[in-house]
């Protein structure tokens, strides 16, 4: 069997083990009234992703573009702030790149984690590739999931289904496009990790950027990473369980609960070490929230009928979106 035809496979083995271990928890069962059928279009708060299997796992902007990418085949989408549809950036296999889960933008870059590929790659906005990752093989399943960006541009990259944390140094990731080829390296080692199921998952930086968020997909824990000194430590929050996405602006933490179809808002203590739940909420479509992104004052989530995907069901909707959101 080809390689490519083989790491799809055991992907989606990989998935549908998490999937149906995580289904045993009642805060992780699907609701039944998740994601009912209908026609997304003609909603004003709705941004169309121009793919048939799009299957769109996260979401950036940044002062031009909004972007996501399919999970299903590493496709990029991109269209304009204010666009009503997303169309294809950078082609699903481009590069190796077959899947693509995180997706964020720094500066003129643009930076995509490959998901169960154990895959990473640097683009600039135009569309070159400035390098790409691999992880060495260690015979042990990975999920490079999502990431992040530091105030010195260094970036930090979770593997949910290994204790680590990557980093790429921002001399690299402003690097010359030359396409380079290089190794992802572990930064941090996490603590927690429960074997067989999705851990580490969305990232983010605290307020005064010297440590980092992360929210683990299984048991809903925050943790707080200091860069510094690699001291981490579990935030005083209740459990959010299918913490997918996350995004901050200030003191305010998203947290897109992927399985239960809502953002949950946040506020952050001024040392970090606290959350507290100001709101949660849902909305018409939602089907699936795995990523979340701030632009202005709208909040982007995506609507990346995982399920459907995971489960071979057919889709909720024949149109994937986007859904923008008032930031409040």
């Amino acid at each position: 069997m080809p390689t490519r035809t083989t790491a799809h496979a055991t992907w989606q083995r990989t998935l549908l083990t998490l999937t149906a271990a995580s289904a045993a928890l009642a805060a992780l069962t699907l609701p039944a009234t998740a994601a009912p059928a209908h026609d997304r279009k003609g909603n004003d708060d709705t941004i169309t992703v121009d793919g048939s299997r799009a299957f769109p796992e996260s979401v950036a902007a940044d002062r031009h573009y909004v972007y996501t990418a399919s999970i299903a085949d590493g496709t990029v989408y991109r269209g304009r702030l204010g666009a009503r549809t997303l169309e294809p950036f950078l082609p699903g296999g481009q590069e190796g790149r077959t899947q693509a889960t995180g997706i964020k933008t720094t500066g003129n870059r643009l930076l995509v984690a490959g998901a169960f590929t154990g895959r990473f790659f640097i683009y600039t906005n135009t569309g070159k590739l400035v390098s790409s990752y691999t992880l060495p093989d260690t015979g042990t399943p990975t999920l490079v999931n999502d990431e992040t960006v530091d105030p010195d541009g260094d970036v930090y990259i979770t593997d949910s289904l290994r204790a680590v944390v990557y980093r790429i140094p921002a001399a690299d990731v402003n690097a010359p496009a030359t396409g380079e080829h290089r190794t992802l390296e572990v930064a941090y080692r996490l603590p927690d990790y429960v074997a067989g199921q999705s851990n580490g998952n969305g990232i983010v930086t605290t307020p005064d950027g010297k440590s980092l968020i992360i929210g683990y997909w299984y048991s809903g824990a925050l943790y707080r990473l200091t860069l510094a000194t690699g001291e981490i430590r579990r935030i005083a929050a209740p459990a959010l369980t299918s913490a997918d996405g996350m995004a901050r602006r200030g003191n305010t933490l998203y947290v897109a609960r992927s399985v239960n179809n809502e953002v949950v808002d946040l506020r952050l203590s001024g040392d970090g070490t606290r959350a507290a739940v100001v709101s949660a909420r849902t909305y018409p479509g939602a089907d699936t929230t795995t990523g979340v992104a701030v632009s202005g004052n709208r909040l982007l989530v995506t609507n990346s009928q995982m399920d459907s995907f995971l489960y071979g069901d057919p889709l909720t909707s024949p149109v994937f979106t986007l859904d923008s959101l008032p930031l409040r």
